[in-house]
C-alpha cells in the first residue's frame, strides 16, 4: 500500500523531474519507494519484537518472534534492513537520508515507548504514513497544497486505523501496562475520539474538494464519502473484536480509495 501511494502520488501529483523527465523513468523514485517499504517492513519486525508477549494475548496464532524467528536474528535484521533503507535514502539525497534516519528512529522509538502512551504513539505512526506521501513531493521540490493535502488525508484515516486497532487489542494491551486511549478514557469515550477525528477529516476533505472545483472529483469524493458514512456507522455499533478487526481492514480500503482519486488530480 505504501509502495503503491507513493507511486500514484509521483505519476498523478509530481508528474515530472525538475529536469523535465517523466517521473516514472526516474530511477531515484523507485529507490525512494524501496527505502520507505524496507524501513516500514523493519518497523513492524521491531515491533512484533517488542510487543511479543501483548502478542500472546491479543493473537497468540499470528505470532513469529520466539516461534518462527529468534530474537536475536529478528534483531540483527531490525538492524540490518534500517542500515539499508537509509542508505539507499541517503544514496536518492543526502536530505532524503536524513528524513529516512528520522523515520527509522521514531519506528524504533514507537515501538519501544510511543506506543503505550495514549494518543501519542497513534500520531507517531499516522504521520509517519503522511510523511511517505509528502517526501516524495519534497524530493521532487514540487511542495504543492495538493501533495500535502493527500499527506494529511492519509495522516487522518491511519489516525483512526491506529485508535481502532487500540480498542482491538486493549486486552493484552492492559495486561502488560499500556495506556492506550480505550484503557485510560474507555471504550466509548474512545469511539467518541475517533469521531472527532472524522468530523476534521471531513471538513478538510470538503475545503479540498471545493477548492479544486473538479467535477469529476466532486462525483468521485462523494462515493468516497458513502462509504465513509458506512465505515462510521460501522464504528458504533462496533463491540467486539472481530468487528474491529474489520474496520481496520476496511480504514485501509479506504486509503486505497482516497488514493485512486489522484487520478482525477
Amino acid at each position: 500500500m505504501v509502495a503503491f501511494v507513493q507511486l500514484m502520488t509521483a505519476q498523478f501529483l509530481v508528474g515530472q523531474t525538475p529536469m523535465g523527465l517523466p517521473v516514472l523513468q526516474d530511477v531515484n523514485l523507485y529507490l525512494l519507494v524501496i527505502s520507505t517499504v524496507i524501513l516500514t517492513a523493519s518497523g513492524y519486525m521491531i515491533n512484533d519484537y517488542y510487543d511479543v508477549k501483548i502478542d500472546y494475548v491479543n493473537r497468540p496464532h499470528e505470532v513469529v518472534v520466539g516461534r518462527g524467528m529468534k530474537r536475536r536474528m529478528v534483531m540483527t535484521l531490525h538492524t540490518f534492513m534500517n542500515f539499508v533503507g537509509i542508505s539507499i535514502g541517503a544514496w536518492v539525497s543526502p536530505r532524503v537520508g536524513v528524513v529516512t534516519f528520522l523515520a527509522a528512529f521514531l519506528l524504533w522509538l514507537y515501538s519501544n515507548s510511543l506506543k503505550r502512551l495514549p494518543f501519542i504513539g497513534n500520531v507517531t505512526v499516522a504521520g509517519l504514513t503522511a510523511l511517505s506521501v509528502w517526501i516524495v513531493g519534497y524530493y521532487y521540490q514540487r511542495a504543492e497544497p495538493i501533495i500535502f493535502a493527500y499527506a494529511v488525508f492519509a495522516f487522518f484515516i491511519n489516525l483512526m486505523r491506529e485508535i481502532i486497532k487500540d480498542i482491538e487489542d486493549r486486552n493484552g494491551d492492559r495486561k502488560h501496562g499500556c495506556r492506550t486511549l480505550p484503557i485510560v478514557l474507555g471504550f466509548r469515550q474512545t469511539k467518541n475520539v475517533i469521531f472527532a477525528i472524522a468530523l476534521i477529516f471531513v471538513i478538510l476533505l470538503l475545503f479540498v474538494t471545493f477548492r479544486i472545483g473538479d467535477s469529476g472529483l466532486f462525483l468521485y469524493f462523494g462515493f468516497l464519502g458513502i462509504f465513509f458514512a458506512f465505515f462510521l456507522f460501522r464504528i458504533y455499533h462496533a463491540d467486539r473484536k472481530v468487528h474491529f478487526s474489520r474496520l481496520s481492514q476496511y480504514a485501509k480500503l479506504l486509503m486505497l480509495i482516497g488514493a485512486l482519486s489522484m487520478v482525477f488530480i
